[in-house]
């Protein structure tokens, strides 16, 4: 089951996309990585979801990954007497702490962490971004704001605070029962939403250890501003760019989508770029073309995936969806400026064993037309420094560990095998690479490979020998 193309695609799974058949037909149409959005559904739902793909897994004999995305915080308004309002731009309107019914010159605002960090000025969006207030005075109860854009209001609307840090943490009492149980389901990924400072990450990473990844959803504008400092602290990054695009100008969003890009590959690490990708897809058959150019142009930025959401999860065409975006990064990836942008592209290396091994890689790869790199992983981490180096040769990943093999299925270029029987030293290392890029169809007799492992053998961090091998008929 090797993919003809580098990106990978995720998946989310929902109503649309339940059962066995609906889950294999996603696979085999394209996904890499699915999605449980744990903001729906129940956790008998997600945990079927896990039974169901882990059997896929053994029946096609290939890694998958799964990735669980928390809800986080959801600041929402109280309830109206009426059902709804409606805000005059100009007029007068207070939110506070009072859980008594709203009308239209107040309506109750339950958390007081969004009041505590208010000041006059501070702007605050209400319906995704379609209501703007400002706020003239505010206390630790209560706000008093001026309607700056108006229109219809109705209960329990979402609440944005752009450009403003909440004292709050990511992850509600809800977001640690729903941690607990993904874990205990051996998920591979966490993405963490409402992501705001570095210390988020730190807050996450004490409660998941090493049980699964870490993934940032970067979709406030305080997280863009300290974007190098959590890049570094994750294992990767989501591009939500839907709340991005309420928070910040809509004009600002291809601009930090490509910055977070950029930081992702300096780091050499995953980055997904997520929503409304295909949305006309939940309803037609085929996207549209901006729809199209907007996938591609993930692809040319060197992002590592691209992410479906309610098109596979509850769209009409989940399936066309994949597809669809399967074909897009194939052909991209066939595109000659493709490479052409991806070298452009490319960071320098860190001063590291790893990087400079890596870097080796890349370009003896493509001086001597390699029809592979192999690396030798544990962890992961050597896989994933020259999957950051971009080779023109695809990136056959030889681990023992399934758990690492399938937290890889969502990096650029990177085709992971478990390995039954581990290298011990440099004859065994070569004699199993050839054997593996042959079985998967890679190579063939006469070709040339690239192999970097570590020694000693089976010591993660070690990423220091640099290998390369020409096929024999024997091997092929």
């Amino acid at each position: 089951m090797r993919r003809s193309r580098n990106a990978k695609v995720v998946a989310t799974l929902g109503p649309a996309s339940d059962s066995a058949g609906a889950i294999e037909d996603l696979f085999l149409a394209g996904a890499d990585v699915f999605r449980l959005n744990f903001s729906h559904g129940t956790e008998a739902d997600h945990a079927e979801r896990v039974r169901t793909i882990r059997t896929l897994e053994s029946k096609v004999g290939r890694p998958i990954g799964i990735l669980m995305d928390l809800q986080g915080p959801k600041l929402r308004v109280g309830t109206f007497a009426d059902g709804a309002v409606r805000l005059e731009a100009g007029a007068a309107f207070r939110l506070d702490l009072d859980a008594a019914l709203g009308d239209g010159r107040r309506v109750s605002l339950p958390h007081p962490e969004i009041f505590a960090a208010l000041s006059p000025g501070t702007d605050i969006l209400l319906d995704d971004g379609k209501l703007r207030l400002e706020v003239l005075s505010c206390g630790p109860d209560h706000a008093e704001t001026v309607v700056r854009v108006g229109g219809p209001l109705s209960a329990r609307k979402g609440v944005n605070v752009p450009g403003v840090v909440l004292p709050m943490s990511p992850l509600t009492a809800r977001d640690r029962r729903h941690l607990a149980f993904g874990l205990d389901l051996g998920v591979d990924w966490v993405a963490l939403s409402f992501v705001q400072r570095p210390e988020d990450i730190l807050e996450a990473r004490e409660l998941i250890g090493d049980r699964a990844l870490v993934m940032a959803k970067i979709e406030k504008p305080a997280a863009v501003d300290r974007l190098d400092e959590i890049v570094s602290l994750c294992d990767g990054i989501m591009v939500a760019r839907g709340d991005l695009g309420v928070e910040m100008p809509t004009e600002e969003v291809p601009i930090v989508q490509r910055t977070i890009i950029r930081s992702c590959r300096r780091e050499g690490k995953p980055v997904i770029v997520a929503t409304q990708m295909l949305e006309s897809m939940t309803a037609s058959p085929v996207p549209t073309r901006a729809e199209a150019s907007d996938v591609a142009t993930a692809v040319y930025e060197g992002a590592d995936a691209v992410m479906l959401s309610a098109e596979s999860a509850s769209g009409a065409y989940p399936r066309e969806a994949v597809a669809m975006m399967d074909s897009i990064l194939r052909r991209v990836e066939r595109d000659p400026q493709y490479r052409v942008l991806l070298d452009g592209q490319h960071g320098a290396p860190r001063a590291t064993l790893a990087d400079a091994i890596c870097c080796a890689l890349r370009r003896t790869a493509h001086v001597i037309n390699a029809r592979a790199t192999v690396s030798y992983t544990r962890s992961g981490s050597t896989s994933l420094r020259a999957a950051r180096e971009r080779p023109v040769a695809p990136i056959l990943s030889l681990t023992p560990s399934i758990d690492t093999a399938r937290r890889l299925t969502v990096a650029w270029g990177i085709h992971s095998v478990v390995v039954e029987n581990e290298a011990s030293d440099e004859a065994s290392m070569t004699e199993l690479a050839c054997e593996a890029v042959v079985e998967e169809g890679f190579a063939e007799a006469g070709d040339n490979i690239v192999i970097t492992a570590g020694v000693p053998f089976g010591v993660s961090g070690t990423t220091n020998l640099l290998r390369l091998a020409t096929l024999s008929r024997k091997a092929a």
